[in-house]
């Protein structure tokens, strides 16, 4: 895989992650350190996609703990149930926040933060991981954005 990706050059958000899915499947294929891996996932969706902020929280113990990231700086550590990545966690789904004001408990990591979808990568039934994504936009995530971070997510599953 080259350190170069190749999207198309439209303004679809569904045409961007058919061409670029493949391309991160490709790059974590035959790497199986899980830090590389998910910092190349990470610096594939924000130049990919242009997401105001895109990371990875790392379930150890009782918290989830920041792992690798792209953006500005984000909280460290995060309890279970608590906040948008803590709730995904909890209850172990996709969680797609139009507007992070009117949700209850929010953690305001940043205030340029609008709009947030936070999915789980599970193995044996355990949430091992959260993919944490932003954007300095209201209501910036839709359907077909779940569709297909989910499918990413099955595929960093495999990782794990």
């Amino acid at each position: 895989m080259s350190e170069n990706l190749f999207l198309p050059d439209t303004n679809s958000r569904v045409e961007k992650y058919e061409a670029l899915i493949p391309q991160i499947e490709a790059l974590i294929s035959t790497e199986s350190d899980l830090t590389a891996n998910l910092a190349n996932v990470a610096a594939a969706l924000k130049e990919g996609l242009g997401f105001f902020w895109v990371g990875f929280y790392l379930v150890k113990e009782d918290e989830l703990v920041l792992g690798p990231f792209q953006g500005p700086i984000a909280c460290t550590r995060i309890k279970k149930g608590k906040g948008v990545c803590g709730t995904a966690w909890a209850e172990k789904r996709t969680v797609l926040v139009e507007d992070v004001d009117q949700f209850p408990g929010h953690i305001a990591c940043s205030s340029a933060s609008k709009s947030e979808i936070v999915l789980p990568a599970i193995k044996d039934d355990e949430v091992k991981l959260i993919l944490d994504i932003d954007s300095d936009q209201l209501a910036d995530f839709y359907q077909e954005d779940q569709v297909h971070l989910e499918r990413l997510m099955k595929i960093i599953e495999t990782k794990l």
